[in-house]
């Protein structure tokens, strides 16, 4: 029965064309509506612009730290990706659902959702707290504000169980990121006097070579932690942009580059010795043929990641949610290692694929969803127990 009440959920959840650069306020809304129609309150927590929201609602006792159950709402783009059916439909083919958002990860909240009259008919002994969150996909940002807000609360959550789909496997770790912004500042000329200008793409492009050298030197095997794939910190160069005419020496060029970071590693050292190496090699040529260049770099975003230790509470947790001690770690990021930062213990375990993730034609398998349900029903039955 909780598999129908899943599935429709999810119905009404991918209907929501709830993409980073748009608003989830209607998501939200139906979600803040359906709790209350089940006597649970929301609290909500708006971006600056009020176009966005978080949701935090709790269930059970007010005395306990608890459990908090988290997903984000916002959805990739769908824009230039070959789709076979309406993305923000769902639509059911061999026991696949399909639609944008059911894999990452709109499946896991429609099954905590329908977990909500389960988790009222219970008599739980520690809450469970819902935590919905915007702009995860662009770099984890919407989280931040609520995560403060529960910071200055008397009573903070136990654990946290984040629903990123892993197949329903056990997760206690993932690397975190930064994303940066390279600007560089040349001087244009004609490009038949080419050695009195200051060629940007070219500056930038030495850049990027020096970060495809620091790379490979966190690429090397003392460096390594074979729990991940790859087993270390990455770095690459994403987008770049520079130049107005073939026969003009550019002026400006920027690119974007990232970081993927295995816990215990400061990201930011990547950021600072291309800071150095632009100072000390480059500035100096640079600003000896024109005096106003110059190379600035500026952060987009960042998170940190996650390692959460395999004797504790939080992993003990887990192995009984998932019925395996068999713990991994996973590629991507996810708000886990802001809710670790936070000084709540964080654990990834959710529905459907990665694999099917930011894709077209991405699904979810009803049989993940209802295994899905299975796992929040055992987590109710944990939460009837004396904390």
């Amino acid at each position: 029965m909780n598999e129908v009440a899943s599935r429709a959920l999810l119905e009404r959840l991918i209907g929501f064309a709830t993409v980073s650069r748009d608003s989830n306020l209607e998501l939200i809304a139906f979600i803040r509506d359906y709790l209350e129609a089940l006597g649970v309150q929301s609290e909500l927590f708006y971006n600056p612009e009020r176009t966005k929201a978080n949701l935090f609602a709790t269930i059970g006792p007010l005395d306990h730290g608890g459990i908090v159950l988290s997903g984000h709402t916002d959805v990739v783009p769908v824009d230039g990706q070959a789709w076979t059916m309406e993305p923000f439909r769902l639509t059911e083919q061999d026991g696949r659902l399909y639609g944008r958002g059911t894999a990452d990860m709109k499946g896991f909240i429609a099954s905590v959702l329908a977990a909500v009259p389960r988790f009222l008919e219970r008599p739980l002994k520690a809450p469970i707290h819902l935590a919905f969150s915007y702009d995860e996909e662009v770099g984890c940002l919407g989280v931040r504000p609520m995560l403060m807000e529960l910071a200055k609360r008397e009573y903070q959550p136990r654990l946290c169980l984040i629903g990123e789909p892993t197949g329903l496997k056990p997760v206690l770790g993932h690397k975190g990121k930064l994303a940066m912004r390279c600007h560089v500042k040349g001087a244009a000329c004609h490009s038949a006097y080419a050695p009195y200008g200051v060629n940007a793409i070219q500056y930038a492009a030495r850049l990027i070579g020096k970060l495809e050298e620091i790379g490979s030197e966190l690429a090397e095997p003392e460096h390594h932690d074979e729990r991940f794939d790859p087993p270390f910190s990455t770095v690459q160069t994403g987008v770049i942009k520079g130049g107005r005419a073939l026969n003009i020496v550019p002026a400006e060029c920027e690119f974007d580059f990232e970081v993927r970071a295995l816990p215990g590693f400061d990201a930011q050292q990547v950021s600072d010795k291309l800071q150095t190496y632009a100072e000390a090699e480059l500035l100096p040529k640079m600003r000896s043929v024109q005096s106003d260049t110059g190379i600035r770099l500026q952060s987009l975003s960042a998170y940190p990641g996650l390692a959460t230790p395999p004797d504790s509470e939080a992993a003990d947790l887990l192995a009984l949610l998932s019925g395996s001690r068999d713990f991994g770690t996973v590629a991507f990021g996810t708000e886990g290692g802001l809710f670790n930062e936070a000084g709540i213990p964080t654990i990834v375990c959710g529905p459907g694929s990665m694999d099917q993730g930011h894709k077209p034609d991405e699904f979810i398998s009803l049989e993940q969803l209802s295994n899905c349900d299975a796992m929040l029903a055992r987590l109710a039955d944990y939460l009837t127990k004396p904390v």
